[in-house]
Protein backbone atom coordinates (compact mmCIF):
# COMPACT_ATOMS: atom_id res chain seq x y z
CA UNK A 1 0.00 0.00 0.00
CA UNK A 2 1.38 3.69 -0.97
CA UNK A 3 1.97 6.44 1.57
CA UNK A 4 -0.65 8.33 -0.02
CA UNK A 5 -3.42 5.31 0.43
CA UNK A 6 -1.86 4.45 3.88
CA UNK A 7 -2.59 8.51 4.83
CA UNK A 8 -6.20 7.97 2.79
CA UNK A 9 -7.12 5.37 5.07
CA UNK A 10 -5.89 6.91 8.26
CA UNK A 11 -7.55 9.73 7.52
CA UNK A 12 -10.86 8.29 7.34
CA UNK A 13 -10.55 6.00 10.20
CA UNK A 14 -9.87 9.66 12.36
CA UNK A 15 -12.52 11.57 11.02
CA UNK A 16 -15.11 8.61 12.03
CA UNK A 17 -13.60 8.49 15.44
CA UNK A 18 -13.45 12.49 15.86
CA UNK A 19 -17.17 12.52 14.94
CA UNK A 20 -17.91 10.35 17.50
CA UNK A 21 -16.27 12.17 19.87
CA UNK A 22 -17.59 15.36 19.09
CA UNK A 23 -21.06 13.82 19.80
CA UNK A 24 -19.85 13.12 23.07
CA UNK A 25 -18.89 16.52 23.62
CA UNK A 26 -16.04 18.00 24.82
CA UNK A 27 -16.00 18.12 28.49
CA UNK A 28 -13.25 20.41 29.91
CA UNK A 29 -10.94 20.66 27.43
CA UNK A 30 -11.21 24.13 26.28
CA UNK A 31 -9.99 24.79 30.10
CA UNK A 32 -7.32 22.49 30.04
CA UNK A 33 -6.01 24.01 26.81
CA UNK A 34 -6.40 27.47 28.66
CA UNK A 35 -4.47 26.19 31.48
CA UNK A 36 -1.78 24.25 29.61
CA UNK A 37 -1.48 27.95 27.76
CA UNK A 38 -1.35 29.74 30.81
CA UNK A 39 2.53 30.20 31.57
CA UNK A 40 3.25 31.29 27.47
CA UNK A 41 1.06 34.64 28.34
CA UNK A 42 2.28 37.48 26.46
CA UNK A 43 3.11 35.44 23.32
CA UNK A 44 1.57 35.57 20.06
CA UNK A 45 -1.22 32.45 19.94
CA UNK A 46 -2.38 31.48 17.08
CA UNK A 47 -5.10 29.52 17.73
CA UNK A 48 -8.19 28.19 14.84
CA UNK A 49 -11.37 28.61 13.86
CA UNK A 50 -13.37 24.74 14.34
CA UNK A 51 -14.68 22.70 11.20
CA UNK A 52 -16.94 19.77 10.80
CA UNK A 53 -16.01 18.26 14.48
CA UNK A 54 -12.98 19.74 15.57
CA UNK A 55 -12.12 20.29 18.94
CA UNK A 56 -13.56 23.89 19.79
CA UNK A 57 -10.40 26.18 21.12
CA UNK A 58 -11.83 29.25 20.80
CA UNK A 59 -12.61 29.91 24.55
CA UNK A 60 -8.73 29.22 25.58
CA UNK A 61 -8.13 31.65 22.80
CA UNK A 62 -10.43 33.89 24.11
CA UNK A 63 -8.58 33.59 27.44
CA UNK A 64 -5.12 34.01 26.65
CA UNK A 65 -3.22 36.59 28.12
CA UNK A 66 -1.65 37.97 24.34
CA UNK A 67 -2.54 38.90 20.82
CA UNK A 68 -4.22 35.73 18.81
CA UNK A 69 -4.39 35.30 15.84
CA UNK A 70 -5.89 32.29 13.09
CA UNK A 71 -4.73 30.87 9.97
CA UNK A 72 -5.56 32.06 6.54
CA UNK A 73 -5.10 30.12 3.71
CA UNK A 74 -3.29 32.74 1.01
CA UNK A 75 -2.57 29.86 -1.59
CA UNK A 76 -3.11 26.60 -2.41
CA UNK A 77 1.29 25.22 -1.63
CA UNK A 78 1.51 28.37 0.50
CA UNK A 79 2.60 28.37 4.46
CA UNK A 80 -0.40 30.20 6.35
CA UNK A 81 -0.92 33.78 7.18
CA UNK A 82 -2.23 34.57 10.51
CA UNK A 83 -4.33 37.70 10.79
CA UNK A 84 -5.62 39.22 14.78
CA UNK A 85 -8.60 37.90 16.38
CA UNK A 86 -10.73 38.33 19.43
CA UNK A 87 -14.10 36.96 20.46
CA UNK A 88 -16.66 39.28 18.54
CA UNK A 89 -14.78 40.24 15.68
CA UNK A 90 -16.02 40.05 12.15
CA UNK A 91 -15.20 36.95 10.33
CA UNK A 92 -15.68 35.94 6.28
CA UNK A 93 -15.67 32.82 4.94
CA UNK A 94 -12.42 31.22 4.27
CA UNK A 95 -11.23 27.94 2.35
CA UNK A 96 -12.32 24.85 3.37
CA UNK A 97 -15.45 26.49 5.44
CA UNK A 98 -13.29 27.98 7.95
CA UNK A 99 -14.16 31.37 9.18
CA UNK A 100 -11.49 34.18 9.19
CA UNK A 101 -11.63 37.64 10.39
CA UNK A 102 -12.47 40.10 7.48
CA UNK A 103 -9.49 42.54 8.78
CA UNK A 104 -7.24 43.11 11.41
CA UNK A 105 -3.38 42.87 11.87
CA UNK A 106 -1.22 40.59 10.26
CA UNK A 107 0.69 38.53 13.15
CA UNK A 108 3.77 35.57 12.96
CA UNK A 109 2.89 33.53 15.82
CA UNK A 110 5.25 32.02 18.75
CA UNK A 111 2.59 29.54 19.94
CA UNK A 112 0.35 27.75 18.02
CA UNK A 113 -2.93 25.11 18.41
CA UNK A 114 -3.09 23.11 15.76
CA UNK A 115 -6.31 21.22 14.70
CA UNK A 116 -5.67 17.47 13.26
CA UNK A 117 -7.39 14.46 12.27
CA UNK A 118 -4.87 12.18 14.19
CA UNK A 119 -1.83 11.95 16.02
CA UNK A 120 0.55 9.88 17.47
CA UNK A 121 2.68 9.92 20.60
CA UNK A 122 5.80 10.43 18.50
CA UNK A 123 4.24 13.69 18.02
CA UNK A 124 3.21 13.71 14.58
CA UNK A 125 -0.32 14.51 13.31
CA UNK A 126 -2.30 13.47 10.05
CA UNK A 127 -4.16 16.94 8.57
CA UNK A 128 -6.61 17.01 5.82
CA UNK A 129 -3.63 16.73 3.32
CA UNK A 130 -2.55 19.64 2.05
CA UNK A 131 0.47 20.38 3.59
CA UNK A 132 -0.11 23.57 5.04
CA UNK A 133 0.63 23.36 9.12
CA UNK A 134 4.11 21.34 8.00
CA UNK A 135 4.92 24.59 5.81
CA UNK A 136 4.24 27.09 8.46
CA UNK A 137 6.00 25.39 11.06
CA UNK A 138 9.40 24.70 8.77
CA UNK A 139 9.23 28.62 7.64
CA UNK A 140 8.17 29.53 11.61
CA UNK A 141 10.83 27.48 12.91
CA UNK A 142 13.41 28.70 10.97
CA UNK A 143 13.20 32.37 12.00
CA UNK A 144 12.28 31.70 15.69
CA UNK A 145 11.41 29.27 18.50
CA UNK A 146 8.02 28.14 18.33
CA UNK A 147 5.17 25.76 20.39
CA UNK A 148 2.92 23.78 18.37
CA UNK A 149 0.27 21.95 21.00
CA UNK A 150 -2.03 19.67 18.99
CA UNK A 151 -5.83 19.71 19.87
CA UNK A 152 -8.04 16.65 19.71
CA UNK A 153 -10.04 14.23 20.93
CA UNK A 154 -8.03 11.04 22.90
CA UNK A 155 -10.21 8.99 20.40
CA UNK A 156 -7.94 10.50 17.98
CA UNK A 157 -5.12 8.99 18.87
CA UNK A 158 -3.33 5.91 16.10
CA UNK A 159 -0.59 3.62 17.10
CA UNK A 160 1.83 5.66 14.48
CA UNK A 161 0.38 8.22 12.03
CA UNK A 162 1.79 7.11 8.31
CA UNK A 163 4.77 10.57 7.90
CA UNK A 164 6.97 11.68 5.11
CA UNK A 165 10.05 13.90 5.46
CA UNK A 166 8.62 16.63 5.23
CA UNK A 167 5.74 15.84 8.26
CA UNK A 168 6.49 18.84 11.31
CA UNK A 169 6.59 16.84 14.77
CA UNK A 170 4.31 18.69 17.20
CA UNK A 171 5.93 19.81 20.74
CA UNK A 172 2.72 18.69 22.84
CA UNK A 173 -0.69 17.36 22.34
CA UNK A 174 -3.06 18.04 24.34
CA UNK A 175 -7.40 16.02 24.39
CA UNK A 176 -10.04 16.35 26.54
CA UNK A 177 -8.42 13.91 28.71
CA UNK A 178 -5.07 15.91 29.51
CA UNK A 179 -1.69 16.18 28.05
CA UNK A 180 -0.55 13.62 25.98
CA UNK A 181 2.97 11.70 27.19
CA UNK A 182 5.08 12.20 24.06
CA UNK A 183 7.64 9.19 23.29
CA UNK A 184 10.09 11.97 23.15
CA UNK A 185 10.57 15.39 24.33
CA UNK A 186 10.97 18.67 22.31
Amino acid sequence: MTLAARKADARRAAAAARGLAHAGGQGQAAELLADWLAPLRGRVLSGYMPIRSEIDPLPAMAAHDGPVCVPVIVAPGEPLRFREWGPGCPLTEGPFGARVPAEGAWLEPEVLIVPLLAFDRRGFRLGYGGGFYDRTLERLRARHPVTAVGFAFAAQELPEVPTEPTDQPLDAILTETGPVRLLTSR
